[in-house]
């Protein structure tokens, strides 16, 4: 573990960017300003070693981030139709950042945009943040744990826990947007990926989904066998030209709470190979559709499709749908939630 400074932010707190770095030569680089992954470097099978995912190069690029490149979202990840939700008789009123809805809790004061506390250790790095009774329009008041740890098997491991002293929704997720040729390597149609779900949630042209839970059986949205990207994704089917390409909740398989792993992606010709296991019941895979273009770090520029976004989660607005696994958490039910993405 080594820390460094990662500079100050607008208001004046300095921030810093802690560094865990394994016997195989990856290494993960994350800042306590959003507990966000800003560099991970991994080694192909020749031994090149390449920053795999976007972001940028000192904090004040994340304090814009409108594609929230790297973030841990929090408290709420993903879409919550009509930007309010009722809870044990109350309404809560959230901001409406996405049209009428609300999209990542909020896009200026979420999780992602706050200086996070921060706990050392040799071989990993937690960050916590307090959201206090209505903060944000959530209720109760929350504690939100993040644990980065490194393994010498090549697996970054996110390990997530929330608490709150009133029931609220907490459904958080890692927001990083990977490219494994390298981040400066442009387009990611030419990656190849498998999803182990047999089913998603359709959506309507706003990406709230209807409540529905498909198969994909005979659809361009079966990715359980192999598929490059680029083959599929501007097929003219109804739910891809909505979101102009992949950016769509899948049902994972044998889903029951224990980790196993959902998805596998693949540069070409093999180059890196990254597996994505979690406990969790549901992954938004996005393939980069609307990354506004931006000069990212070390003079790469960004643009549509940069880099795919493999975020492990429960369903976009579970709150509406009663038939999806509820995101509904408080007094006597914890949190916690792990995450591994893993170089083989």
């Amino acid at each position: 573990m080594q820390k460094r400074s990662f500079g100050t932010t607008k208001d004046g707190k300095e921030v810093f960017l802690f560094s865990l770095e394994n016997k195989n030569g990856v290494k993960a680089e994350i800042t306590n300003y959003g507990a966000i992954l800003v560099n991970l470097y991994v080694p192909d099978k020749n031994g090149n070693v390449e920053d795999v995912v976007l972001g940028f190069d000192d904090v004040t690029g994340y304090e814009a981030n409108p594609s929230y490149f790297g973030s841990v979202i929090a408290p709420s990840a993903n879409r919550i139709g009509g930007a309010s939700f009722e809870l044990n008789g109350e309404t809560y009123s959230l901001k409406k950042n996405n049209g009428e809805n609300n999209l990542h809790s909020d896009d200026e004061l979420g999780a992602h945009k706050r200086v996070w506390d921060f706990m050392e250790s040799e071989d990993s790095v937690t960050f916590t943040l307090k959201n206090a009774d209505g903060e944000l329009g959530f209720p109760g008041n929350k504690e939100f744990k993040v644990t980065y740890s490194l393994d010498d098997e090549n697996g970054l491991k996110i390990q997530y826990e929330a608490t709150s002293d009133k029931d609220t929704i907490i459904n958080p997720t890692n927001h990083s947007y990977f490219n494994l040729k390298g981040h400066k390597e442009g387009n990611i149609e030419d990656h190849r990926i498998t999803l182990l779900a047999s089913n998603y949630t359709p959506a309507d042209a706003a990406s709230i989904p209807y409540g529905d839970i498909v198969t994909v059986e005979g659809t361009p949205m079966d990715l359980r066998k192999e598929i490059l990207i680029g083959d599929k994704i501007d097929t003219d089917f109804e739910q891809l030209n909505f979101a102009v390409g992949f950016d769509h909740n899948w049902v994972t398989d044998n889903y029951n709470g224990e980790i196993r792993k959902i998805a596998t992606v693949k540069a070409p010709l093999d180059a890196r190979i990254m597996e994505v296991y979690t406990d969790l019941p549901g992954v938004q895979f996005y393939a980069g559709n609307f990354i506004d273009p931006q000069d990212g770090k070390n003079k790469a520029f960004y643009g549509k499709r940069s880099g795919l976004c493999l975020e492990t989660q429960c369903y976009p607005d579970s709150i509406h749908k009663p038939n999806f696994p509820s995101v509904v958490y408080g007094p006597g039910k914890i949190y916690k939630s792990t995450t591994i993405y893993k170089f083989v």
